[in-house]
């Protein structure tokens, strides 16, 4: 197996190279997750830095302001509208992709659900997973 992580959008148009390991992957229950997916939370590898994830072809952006005040930019291909990767105005290193956006998503392995304090009743997760409140320190 690869130790790249890739994968990109749908079309093709957007694609994504990761050299590390993610040091986070998480499923989060926050109501923009929510918003975004079209369901109850959205899936994230969290890699360490931008330097090591290349990244081809042109994604928009779309920024909102998260619970700590600071914009999360959302990245998404402009053709067919597949959500690519997220990155944070405050901590401008840390790279973000979609799980579903893997070429092999069952590379993911969530550890952690964040906001949990905002899950939907029907949303159900793996019971296993340890659960913040919002998002954990550090």
């Amino acid at each position: 197996m690869s130790t790249l992580y890739t994968g990109g959008c749908a079309c093709g148009a957007v694609r994504y190279e990761a050299k590390a390991a993610p040091i986070f992957e998480n499923h989060c229950q926050c109501r923009d997750c929510q918003k975004r997916s079209g369901t109850g939370h959205q899936s994230y590898l969290t890699f360490p830095s931008r330097a090591d994830v290349k990244i081809t072809g042109t994604a928009t952006d779309w920024r909102i302001a998260g619970d700590s005040g600071n914009d999360n930019i959302h990245s998404f291909c402009p053709v067919c509208g597949t959500p690519v990767y997220l990155t944070f105005a405050a901590m401008p290193d840390p790279i973000a992709v979609y799980a579903g956006s893997l070429d092999d998503p069952g590379r993911f392995n969530p550890t952690v659900v964040t906001y949990g304090s905002r899950a939907l009743p029907w949303d159900k997760m793996d019971t296993a997973l340890k659960t913040f409140e919002k998002m954990p320190p550090g």
